[in-house]
């Protein structure tokens, strides 16, 4: 039977049960939730934002919980700071969790970023103005393995509390941002321990070569649109924080090719 002709428009209750289902809520919670399970939710979703705010718990536990149920908390810690990772951290839509597989497909972003382009303003300042410490910063590292910001110990300390970052902190942060470092792991107080690339991720994640700027933004946008499943073009792009030009570029190629339909405006 040939499939069923895309809609011309959607209602708003055909939205949010295509929504729902591209966000895994529609599917039977296992009766015990390990690794496996957790591996599959990343994949569907694309992208879990870290919060250190911890009311009822961290945020980025939150959204496991809500597709598995119960799960063993150290399973998801080891998936994205344990000896064998499965998740890498990235400025994606904030700070967040991503598979591993996506860590190629933001390296134009960390190229940006070295530029001092789609970065806040503080960072592009440092970038500009602190090349030697970032140096600095690099070397210890290299030198000394994994360190937290407060093992560096490049200068000014910080004033404390949730902005009031040292001057290593800013510059880890830095190199963070440009891929020149990333979460070796996390410490009980939540503190990001930073390593080289090249000693954190798996060879074959570090050494892949990364694809050109359009087809890795092409594949965001895909991973958005299969994680949202009906998605206006800021819903699509607000998902990685991509520019608003060259993501209606992608969305329109990505429709030429059939990857995306274009229907109409929900009834509301």
């Amino acid at each position: 039977m040939p499939p069923a002709p895309p809609l011309e428009q959607l209602s708003a209750a055909q939205a949010r049960r295509i929504a729902l289902a591209a966000q895994g809520f529609g599917r039977a919670r296992p009766q015990a939730a390990g690794r496996r399970h957790l591996v599959d939710v990343m994949a569907r979703l694309g992208v879990v934002q870290i919060d250190s705010v911890n009311v009822v718990s961290r945020t980025h536990y939150l959204p496991f919980f809500s597709r598995l149920g119960p799960y063993p908390r150290e399973a998801l810690e080891g998936l994205a700071w344990g000896k064998r990772p499965a998740f890498f951290e990235y400025w994606a839509h904030e700070a967040s969790l991503l598979p591993l597989a996506t860590q190629p497909l933001l390296r134009w972003r960390m190229e940006d970023a070295r530029e001092g382009v789609g970065v806040w303003k503080g960072v592009a300042r440092f970038l500009r103005e602190h090349p030697a410490l970032m140096e600095r910063a690099l070397a210890a590292v290299a030198e000394r393995g994994p360190l937290s910001a407060s093992e560096l110990e490049l200068g000014v300390k910080g004033a404390g509390g949730w902005w009031g970052w040292s001057e290593a902190k800013r510059a880890a942060e830095c190199l963070f941002w440009t891929g020149r470092l990333t979460t070796a792991t996390r410490r009980a107080t939540f503190e990001r321990v930073y390593g080289l690339p090249h000693e954190v991720l798996p060879a074959d994640i570090h050494g892949a070569p990364p694809p050109a700027r359009e087809d890795a933004q092409r594949e965001l946008v895909r991973i958005a649109a299969r994680a949202q499943g009906v998605a206006t073009e800021r819903d699509l792009r607000d998902y990685f924080r991509m520019a608003p030009a060259e993501t209606r570029a992608r969305i329109a190629e990505l429709v030429e090719a059939g990857d995306l339909v274009q229907i109409g405006r929900a009834h509301v």
